[in-house]
């Protein structure tokens, strides 16, 4: 079964807004086993949607549009569906009551427009938009079905959640399809590819591997069809588990799960504290542990020390220290590592010093060149790195280098 996702909006074409809409769907309608042929990004003009939606009818068994169905004179879905499917807008006094309900609770009076989205094409089975004014309409046509939705993504997902979903499961017969993501750290898609060779080589033919790289981490994600969701879902299961014994240091979690989420799950079940000084990733790294909710129960402070003034004035990392070695060298993280532990009384602490481009390198110390120190109260193990030359690459798989060395070091302790 194929479907084609079509969006509507000047918006969309122009660049003024990203159509996350369209990603969203396609997951939902993956997880029915629905094969995505195209995704359509189209204008407000009717003669435009028409075209769409009959393109789209040759090749596509359900067509989602979405857009196009605010109450105001630029969105012109609603009438040119009406036309499409040689039909006409009729009063619908149930959903009149609906909206003028839901706009009193916003305080917000009916007016001639709010009252025109009451108006709905006569043979469309109507979607209940509970988030807002605008109804799904859906049209069945050739053993085709077409629904149209509005733009705004809380009212879409609910409507495709609550309404759309389980009508096409009632409809037809969808494939469970289970999907379950790996998300690995520290090594290259390349070189990830040839370590997991074998392994991938061998998967079950109803298991497909997808690689998901961006900087800094590379997704696997296997997929799996069968009849029985638990059925495929053990047997992926199973295979992960060979997979581990091949990149155990490199796995960190599965199902989209953040490097930052990890720790804090890690140190607040450890009942550990963490403090970190950084100097060419800016503060980043801190940044991302207190984007998460309930950090503060194990992350103390940072010190952001991009100058080696304050690297000596508030690290105390030793003068002679930073003139004999620079501050991007083995020796000047683990000072820094070393002394924002006792600084901030931690258990743990990160320390990181680099070049992030684009300028500063030299033919010693090339831009990218980067040195990470995970310390405990005991020890310091430090690492050097060449992540390339870009400054915003170089500052991200720092930041998610240096989280995994320290999931790594606490797990072994």
């Amino acid at each position: 079964m194929k479907a084609e996702i079509i969006t509507i909006g000047d918006e969309i074409l122009i660049g003024q807004i990203i159509d996350s809409n369209s990603a969203w769907i396609a997951q939902q309608l993956k997880e029915l086993g629905i094969k995505i042929y195209q995704i359509t990004s189209i204008s407000d003009s009717p003669e435009h949607i028409t075209k769409a939606i009959s393109d789209a009818e040759t090749h596509a068994d359900i067509i989602i549009i979405t857009g196009g169905l605010g109450p105001t004179k630029d969105d012109l879905t609603k009438e040119t569906l009406a036309k499409y499917f040689n039909t006409k807008l009729v009063f619908n006094k149930t959903v009149f009551e609906k909206n003028k309900e839901l706009l009193g609770k916003r305080k917000i009076k009916m007016n001639e427009l709010n009252t025109k989205q009451a108006e709905l094409p006569e043979n469309c089975i109507i979607l209940n938009n509970t988030n807002g004014t605008a109804q799904g309409m859906l049209f069945e046509k050739n053993k085709k079905t077409i629904v149209s939705l509005p733009g705004v993504p809380f009212e879409m997902k609910k409507i495709i959640t609550e309404e759309f979903i389980p009508f096409i499961q009632k409809k037809y017969k969808t494939t469970s399809l289970y999907h379950k993501t790996v998300m690995t750290q520290g090594v290259p898609e390349s070189e990830l590819s040839l370590k997991i060779e074998d392994w991938e080589n061998n998967l079950p033919k109803d298991i497909k591997l997808a690689y998901l790289p961006k900087p800094g981490i590379v997704r696997l994600r296997l997929t799996g069809t069968a009849e029985k969701k638990k059925n495929i879902a053990k047997k992926i299961d199973e295979e992960i588990k060979k997979l581990q014994k091949i990149i155990p240091d490199n796995i960190f979690g599965y199902n989209d799960i953040s490097l930052e989420e990890v720790i804090k799950n890690i140190f607040t079940e450890k009942n550990k504290t963490l403090a970190t000084a950084e100097s060419c990733t800016g503060g980043n790294v801190a940044k991302l542990l207190t984007s998460i909710s309930g950090s503060s129960k194990y992350f103390k402070g940072s010190v952001v020390a991009y100058s080696n003034e304050i690297k000596s004035k508030i690290l105390d990392v030793n003068k002679n220290t930073l003139n004999k070695y620079g501050a991007v060298s083995k020796q000047v993280v683990t000072e820094m590592a070393e002394n924002i532990i006792k600084k901030f009384n931690t258990d743990y602490s990160i320390a990181i010093s680099g070049i992030a481009g684009p300028t500063g390198g030299t033919t010693e110390k090339p831009v990218g060149t980067t040195w990470i120190a995970i310390a405990d109260k005991i020890s310091v193990d430090t690492y050097k790195f060449s992540f390339g030359e870009h400054r915003g690459r170089n500052i991200t798989r720092a930041t998610l280098t240096s989280l995994n060395l320290l999931r790594l070091k606490i797990i072994k302790n």
